[in-house]
Order: C-alpha cells, then structure tokens, then sequence
C-alpha cells in the first residue's frame, strides 16, 4: 500500500508504526454552524481509509476531535444570546446527524477541547520552559523560529509565509509569524485557570494535545482538508515536536478543495452549501457517491446536475444488486425440482451455464484484485468506484443468460457476485447495511420518489441545454410549466435548484 505523503511530497509504501496496528487522527469540525460540503468531504474520505484499513486486517484507534472552544463559536453565541459550550453542544449533536446520514461511522474516540483543558495548560508550560514559548500580558506564543524545521509541511520558508499571509498585527509578538498557545481572557468569554491567569486555548495547540494523548508521538496518519496544511497543521508538527523531541506524525494526507463552477468553495463568493439543505434535495447515498468519484487529492467541482449524475450512477449498482438478489431468489425457489432433469436442451443449457458461471467467478477475482489495487495506490476511489460498475455490468450481462432453472454452478457464482459487492460496499460505504452486513436498497416509497426526482432533474437538464443553445423559448416554457405543477426552479452559481412552492 502506498500513501501520498504530504510532509514528503510523494507516495511511500505504507509502514505503521507498529505491526497490524494504525493509529489515525483526522481534524474535525468547529461546532459553530451545521456542517458543509467542505467539511464532509474529508469526513467521508478519512472514514473511506479507516473502513479500508480494516479491510487489510488492520487494528485501527480513530481519533477524530470536536473544537467546541474558539472564536467562531464565542461569536456566533453572542450573536445568538446563548452560551458557548451549550452552543457548541447543540452543533455536535447535528453534526452526527448529518454523519450519521453520509454512513460515517463514529471515531473511536471524539474528543473535545473543553474536556482537555489540564492537559492543554500543561504541554503549554512544558514549551515555555523548553524556551519555544514566550508569556506576554497572560496571551502565551509559540516563537516560530526557535523551531529549525518551520515550513517542512508546507514546503515554503518563513520568510515567504510571512509575505503571503493574513498575520494578525500585533507588537506584542516578537515575531509576526509566532502564534497562540493560550490567549488571556476578555469579559464575558469562557475561561479556565492556567499559570498566566484565566484565558482559553489557541486553535493549533488543541489538536496536538488531543492526538498526543490518544495515539502517542509518531503516530501514524493525520487528515484533514488541504486548507489546514498551512497554518495549521504546520503549527501543529512545531509545537508537538518541540515539546516531545520526536517525529509528530509518520504520514500526513490532505484532501483537495471543493469547488463549485471551478471556483472554491467560500461563503464569500455565495457559494457555500451546507449538509443539511444538500440532504434535503439528495439522498445520503448519492452524496457520498458523490465525494468518493474524484480521488481525494483532486479538486471536486460541485454543482446539481452532478449530483444527479452520481444518482444515476448509483442507480444502476444498485438495480444489479437487486438483480442478483432476484435470481438467486429464484435459484433457491427452484431447488429440490427435479422436473426436465432428463431433458437433452435443459442439460445443453446447464453446461453452457455452468461455463458462464466458472468465467464470471474468474472476473470476480480478477475485479477484487483490481479494487484492492486501485485502493492500495494511495486511496484511489474513483478507480475503485469504476471497479463495482465492471462488476455490475458483468453482473447484469451473466443474469441476461440465465435459463429459469438456475444450476448449482450458477447460483455460486451468484452469490459469490453478491458477497463481493457486499465486501466492495464494507469499503466504500455507499450503501447502508443491517445488522447482518447486508446492503439496504430502498424500499418502494422511496425508489418511486427516486424516479420522481430523477425525471425532474432530466427536465432539468434538457432546459439547461436549452439555456446552452440560448432556445429562451423552451427553457421558459419549462420554467413555467414546472411552475404551474407548483416547482420553483432557482437559478443559482452551484446550479439549478428546485423546491416545492409553498401553497400555504
């Protein structure tokens, strides 16, 4: 298995610090607000990993943090007269909704800053007295240039990021580059008592405590988006390893942005989406299907219409599933009948059966080796994902041939066919399973409301190409048509969006 490694700058064969056994970190969210596309986008990818590590036969500790203590949360719940922790609360437990909805299994661990705050003071006062940290006024800094190694994750000298950052202006600072490890408190904001009085932590100082704790120095895998590259995650190897005085972390994977008409994903630019009004016009299968089409080091551009595609992709896997459910329902029902057992054409038939059979076992070996191959080279899903499209076409093409009395070699190869998009799905994630590890299709109410959304987003996309051919007359009288059905369609910069009017 080979990793794209970050600190590196290149794939290097997997070796975990300890044999059978990965320790894994992955930056969550700042529980402020619901989560966005941004923020689910590694969520999925990293529990992608961890499923697949499993899959190796790996013992897997996942760690995966809540900062429930920053600014963005101090000022939200000012804005909202409500108190930060409760506030940061209330967002954790619609985070795990919006997680739970995407099929991302919970982390072995989630740890909050608020629970770790002795543990924080002292990794803070272990650096101000190894002289990496400074006091001044009850703020305590990092001093960036007492630590030799500053920029290897980013690959940019000092001097450099200081040119093209966004650096807080502050004299205090013997350097403008030297960050917060503990910032004094100001009225009305949460607080806790360390050795240069009430104050609360800095950003980067959290996640360096909480993984240290959990999974020890030179762990094996830290994530997170390819945003926390800089400044983050490069605070986070200066201050762990200067405290230490060991290697922080052995792999460092970042997933690239998401973009919406090839422009990144901000709130800035009004095109910021977040989870929940995604899961309002998708379904949590396609969005994850979604996030797992690109591989994760590329660019994702996000927009409806492919959304909708993944929902016809997924489609299809999933009417193969069923196929094969189906026929070997059928097979099973047929067990036991001995009627045309002497028949010349029915033996005829079950021998050319029987040679489909042992070639579609053939090509389900060789997809599993190609599946375990695209995900051994550095996580690589799109190619994984087009491995279980060869697999449901085979599968589609061997069911086409069968005669209604299915043979034993037949029904073999069919259940080995299910068992392998059962085990290709243990990975991925893109189905959910029951208690039994069996893969849930849906049921009949919501396969109709499929279809439902489906036809209307191919009337979509025939006045989008409407729209292309600049026919204003077609793609009007769609509009309006849909619009006397009582579906308002919005033109927006992620694409076209639709939402039932309000009648009331």
């Amino acid at each position: 298995m080979e990793i794209y490694n970050t600190l590196t700058r290149r794939k290097e064969t997997f070796q975990p610090r300890e044999p059978g056994k990965v320790y894994m970190y992955v930056c969550g969210p700042t529980t402020y607000n619901y989560i966005h596309l941004g923020n689910a986008r590694p969520l999925v990818f990293f529990d992608t990993v961890r499923r697949y590590l499993l899959y190796k036969g790996y013992d897997v500790l996942y760690v995966q943090n809540f900062t429930d203590v920053d600014d963005k949360i101090i000022n939200r719940a000012r804005e909202e007269g409500e108190d930060p922790l409760s506030l940061a609360r209330k967002y954790i437990n619609e985070y795990f909704k919006d997680a739970d909805a995407l099929n991302v299994r919970r982390a072995d661990r989630h740890p909050r800053v608020s629970d770790h705050m002795p543990d924080i003071v002292r990794v803070v006062e272990e650096l101000v007295q190894k002289g990496f940290a400074y006091e001044v006024d009850g703020d305590v800094y990092f001093e960036v240039r007492k630590f030799p190694g500053y920029g290897k994750l980013s690959g940019r000298s000092l001097e450099d990021m200081q040119a093209g950052a966004r650096v807080e202006v502050d004299s205090r600072k013997r350097d403008p580059m030297d960050f917060a490890l503990w910032k004094a408190a100001k009225p009305g904001e949460p607080s806790w008592d360390s050795p240069w009085g009430p104050g609360r932590p800095g950003w980067h100082i959290e996640c360096s405590v909480m993984s240290l704790k959990y999974l020890g120095p030179g762990f094996d895998i830290h994530g997170g988006g390819y945003d926390l590259v800089f400044p983050h995650h490069e605070n986070e190897i200066a201050q762990s390893e200067a405290a230490t005085g060991k290697p922080f972390v052995r792999y460092w994977m970042h997933n690239g942005f998401i973009t919406v008409n090839e422009e990144k994903m901000s709130k800035s630019l009004g095109n910021f989406f977040l989870v929940r009004d995604i899961l309002s016009r998708f379904s949590p299968e396609v969005v994850r299907f979604f996030l797992l089409s690109t591989h994760y080091r590329s660019p994702l551009d996000f927009d409806d219409e492919k959304l909708a595609a993944a929902g016809r992709g997924l489609e299809r896997i999933r009417t193969s599933i069923r196929l094969l459910r189906e026929a070997l329902a059928r097979a099973e029902e047929g067990e036991g009948d001995p009627q045309g057992e002497a028949s010349p054409g029915l033996a005829e038939a079950s021998g050319k059966g029987a040679q489909a059979a042992a070639a579609l076992i053939d090509a389900l070996v060789e997809m599993k080796a190609s599946f375990e191959a695209a995900m051994d080279d550095d996580f690589n899903t799109a190619l994984a994902i087009s491995v279980i499209f060869d697999l449901a076409r085979e599968v589609n093409s061997f069911i086409r041939q069968l005669c209604p009395k299915v043979s034993p070699p037949e029904k073999e190869a069919l259940q080995k066919a299910l068992d392998l998009f059962n085990s290709f799905n243990e990975v991925t994630g893109i189905f959910k399973v029951d208690a039994g590890g069996k893969i849930l299709l849906e049921d009949a109410a919501k396969e109709e409301s499929g279809l439902a959304e489906g036809l209307l987003n191919l009337i979509i996309e025939v006045r989008q190409e409407a729209r292309k051919r600049k026919d204003w007359a077609t793609a009007d009288r769609i509009r309006d048509g849909l619009k006397e059905l009582g579906i308002i369609l919005e033109d927006t910069p992620g694409g076209v969006r639709w939402k039932i009017q309000d009648k009331r």
